[in-house]
């Protein structure tokens, strides 16, 4: 048990800096022009404003590019809580319920966070792109088949199974903002294959 924790920390850890350098490589601005763009109204950067691109992210909100990278990881810090607890809740009797509710929290924690970089609009947009469309369909439809697996079907084993697309979803969904990653992995996939 204690072996199968550990390599749950180190799995969401992984996971974790996978997503945040998705989040952030995002953004078109670098540190310096983020500040300066977020500080100026919209109105004042006009259209000739040398933050071309970045000014949309960061138009979506009033907070500054720091308060957003610090929400960013409490909020994504708390999502991977939630999965570890999800997943030690797992062992203890009738604990499929609550393992539902706390890995599929997490994930939708770890999902939201990046809002805070982008901008809630920016978001969905970029969920919904060609590249990440079906992956993110999987990862909303396994979030709601794993509440329906424990709650309403009582399958234990299909809930985790559910669990473990989500999770497969959401690194393939995070994984698509890295340029040249999803390349890497499938050729690695397909290496391993034969």
């Amino acid at each position: 048990t204690v072996t199968r924790g550990v390599a749950n920390i180190h799995i969401h850890t992984f996971w974790f800096f996978l997503f945040f350098y998705g989040a952030v490589s995002q953004l078109a601005c670098s540190d310096g022009q983020a500040s300066s763009c977020a500080e100026r109204p919209r109105r004042e950067r006009g259209a000739g404003s040398d933050c071309t691109g970045g000014h949309e992210v960061l138009d979506a909100s009033t907070l500054s590019y720091s308060t957003r990278v610090k929400w960013f990881v409490i909020c994504f810090a708390s999502g991977i809580l939630c999965s570890i607890l999800g997943t030690a809740l797992l062992f203890l009797p009738n604990g499929i319920k609550l393992f539902a509710v706390f890995y599929t929290l997490g994930n939708i924690a770890a999902l939201a966070s990046t809002c805070f970089l982008m901008g809630p609009l920016k978001q969905l947009k970029r969920m919904f792109e060609k590249t990440r469309l079906i992956a993110t369909i999987v990862m909303l439809l396994c979030l709601v088949l794993t509440l329906c697996a424990a709650f309403w079907w009582n399958k234990k084993l299909l809930a985790i199974i559910f669990c473990i697309l989500q999770f497969l979803a959401m690194t393939w969904y995070s994984i698509s903002y890295i340029p040249f990653a999803r390349d890497a992995v499938m050729k690695c996939f397909t290496t391993c294959l034969s």
